[in-house]
């Protein structure tokens, strides 16, 4: 059965289902984020519930996530723009697996409106160079 409503149950699900996609995508945005992460489950599990206490703030208003997620990107090593449209298919991919049409569109159009952001933050506003 398919979540109709975002909770905290649902974003956990979500992260569960979308970072075990990430980690063993073949495109390259499998190596860049076990790289940064790291492979063991303890590291995966403690980054789960940092996105998730992100999710939390920006889908229900609530959580405790403490975070530049801005400047985590911009750190990076250099990676291709064409890894934001491979994480924004694994995203919907597992969205779709969980949430009802709703919802999950709810949740999509923000992670679109983030990844613009980063995006253009990483690639057009000359801040990287």
């Amino acid at each position: 059965m398919k979540y109709k409503q975002i909770n905290t149950e649902s974003i956990d699900k979500l992260m569960d289902i979308f970072y075990g996609k990430i980690r063993t995508d073949k495109s390259g945005l499998g190596a860049l984020f076990n790289q940064r992460v790291g492979t063991g489950e303890e590291e995966w599990k403690a980054h789960k519930i940092k996105i998730a206490n992100f999710w939390y703030g920006m889908l229900l208003g609530e959580g405790d996530y403490k975070g530049q997620p801005m400047k985590a990107h911009l750190d990076l090593p250099p990676f291709p723009r064409e890894f934001f449209g491979r994480w924004l298919e694994l995203f919907n991919e597992s969205l779709e697996t969980l949430f009802e049409p709703e919802p999950k569109m709810q949740i999509l159009k923000r992670a679109e409106m983030i990844a613009q952001r980063f995006q253009f933050m990483i690639f057009d506003s000359g801040h990287a160079e």
